[in-house]
């Protein structure tokens, strides 16, 4: 079985999984949350060596898992739409990648392209046109799409930078052709601890 193939039957298993827990919400997504705590942090102190990194690391893993919480219990549908946006990212990012192999993005990550970014943007948008047809959010979150899948990439490459000063290729091997759990959600901690600051300063006040 090849890599792609590895990867796309992990996320036909673990993406509906990871749904069902994040719409039941309370005790369930709780038990979920605290799951990806305990793995997270198993691979934090078995992979990663420099106390900076685990400590910023840890620190980003517990405010991401907090933030997925406060926003599934107060603003379910920005939660939603961020983590939506951020897959499409991410598979835009992955597949425009492999098919047009354009100049590298980056050092830190070379696996990084510009048409990966392209793809990435492209299909971020194309998630925003779909999920409003749904849920009739607004123009408005059309920028947000944008932002949401621009902090994503840049959560991608800061998590590739401190596997980089390491010199590790993933942080685990949990997720057959994805890796660990960091290297799976690496782009949405950061995109949810952003929706939650949303939250809090746009949209409670």
């Amino acid at each position: 079985m090849t890599n792609l193939q590895k990867r796309i039957l992990t996320a036909l298993v673990a993406l509906p999984i990871s749904i069902f827990f994040v719409v039941k919400g309370e005790y369930f997504l709780i038990f979920f949350l605290v799951l990806i705590l305990f793995v997270g942090a198993r691979e934090l102190f078995s992979v990663f060596k420099k106390i900076k990194s685990i400590l910023f690391l840890s620190l980003i893993l517990i405010f991401s898992l907090f933030s997925i919480y406060y926003l599934r219990e107060n603003n379910s549908l920005l939660l939603y739409f961020a983590i939506t946006v951020t897959i499409s990212s991410d598979i835009g990012g992955y597949v425009f990648g492999k098919i047009f192999k354009w100049k590298k993005l980056s050092k830190i990550s070379p696996k990084k392209t510009i048409s990966g970014v392209f793809g990435s943007y492209l299909c971020s948008i194309i998630s925003f046109f779909v999920f409003n047809n749904f849920y009739s959010i607004g123009g408005d979150e059309f920028l947000w799409a944008i932002i949401f899948s621009t902090v994503s990439q840049g959560g991608d490459l800061t998590i590739s930078y401190f596997k980089r000063i390491e010199k590790i290729k993933d942080t685990g091997k949990i997720l057959p052709g994805h890796g660990g759990i960091f290297d799976r959600i690496d782009g949405l901690m950061f995109v949810v601890i952003l929706a939650f600051f949303v939250q809090i300063l746009f949209i409670n006040t």
